[in-house]
This record gives structure tokens, C-alpha cells and sequence, in this order.
């Protein structure tokens, strides 16, 4: 199984630099902000066509593992 270095990354200028599931353009607060909004793990991986189960739970780890850097990108999100 894929570690959560492996399956997100940061890349200057995609996506404003923030975490995203590796080789896509899905961002991990957007994820987590779904989730906070009451969403499912179903729910989304069923929006999302490509996103696996195991990058979903990756998001999960990386979001629990930077709490302020997830609510910086939301607050940054909303402003915009």
C-alpha cells in the first residue's frame, strides 16, 4: 500500500502550491472541506471518477497531519 508521501504532492504553481492527490488537480482542503460539509467517503469518491479509496484516506492522514496549513487553504479559498 501507497504511503501519503506517495500519493499527494505540492507543486509551485498548480493549484496554488497546496497538496493535491499526486497527478491530479484535486486539492486535499477541497476534500477535507466536502468532508467537513458533512460528505461521505462515498459521496465524494463518487464526484471525483479516478480518485481511489487509498488517495482519499491519503488526503485524510495529510489533512489530520497539517491542521492549519488545511485551514489556511479553506480560509484563503473563501476569500477568493
Amino acid at each position: 500500500m501507497a504511503t501519503t508521501i506517495d500519493q499527494i504532492t505540492k507543486t509551485p504553481g498548480v493549484c496554488g502550491g497546496f497538496a493535491c492527490i499526486r497527478g491530479t488537480r484535486i486539492p486535499v482542503w477541497l476534500l477535507l472541506q466536502w468532508h467537513r460539509l458533512g460528505k461521505s467517503d462515498a459521496w465524494i469518491l463518487d464526484g471525483y471518477s479516478g480518485l481511489t479509496s487509498a488517495e482519499l484516506e491519503a488526503a485524510w492522514e495529510y489533512a489530520a497531519g497539517h491542521p492549519a496549513e488545511m485551514d489556511e487553504a479553506i480560509r484563503l479559498n473563501a476569500e477568493a
